[in-house]
């Protein structure tokens, strides 16, 4: 299923900010010469076809792709206009970082950006944790979006 999320609804979280920070946790768009070592920890932590994914994020003009890093290491992404054009996603942060808030600050930052881009809204597709984006910025399902883009694009690379 994928969602729809009003991006002129959302706003800065100075509470996620400071928990962020607080967890010595930076959030950042990605610069070019990060290529390799990006796309190659998300193939090795995620999976090839986000890679793939993010390397597409890499080609826009800025980035596309949002970092966390904590002491210079990187444990998180975000990315969008990759599948598609106003598609959020894919997003992942590293299993031993969890429950920090690093999730949703990439999330917001990436989605803030896409309304600096002139986008009114985001679709975010496939989506697994509902609840998650749903509590944290408002998505709500888009009718008739089953199996949703990534199945319906992906079915036809078999």
């Amino acid at each position: 299923m994928d969602y729809l999320v009003n991006l002129s609804l959302l706003a800065p979280d100075p509470e996620l900010d400071a928990r962020i920070r607080g967890a010595a946790v930076t959030i950042r768009r990605a610069l070019a010469p990060e290529l390799e070592l990006v796309t190659g920890w998300v193939r090795q932590t995620f999976s090839p076809g986000w890679s793939s994914e993010t390397t597409v994020a890499f080609s826009r003009q800025p980035v596309s792709c949002f970092l966390a890093t904590r002491d210079s290491k990187l444990v998180g992404f975000a990315v969008y206009d990759a599948i598609a054009r106003g598609f959020f996603g894919p997003t992942g942060v590293d299993e031993a970082a969890r429950g920090a808030g690093i999730g949703h600050a990439l999330l917001l930052a990436t989605l803030l950006d896409m309304r600096v881009m002139g986008y009114g809204y985001a679709i975010i597709g496939d989506v697994g944790p509902s609840e998650f984006y749903e509590r944290t910025v408002g998505a709500r399902q888009i009718p008739d979006s089953e199996p949703g883009v990534y199945a319906g694009l992906l079915k036809n690379l078999d």
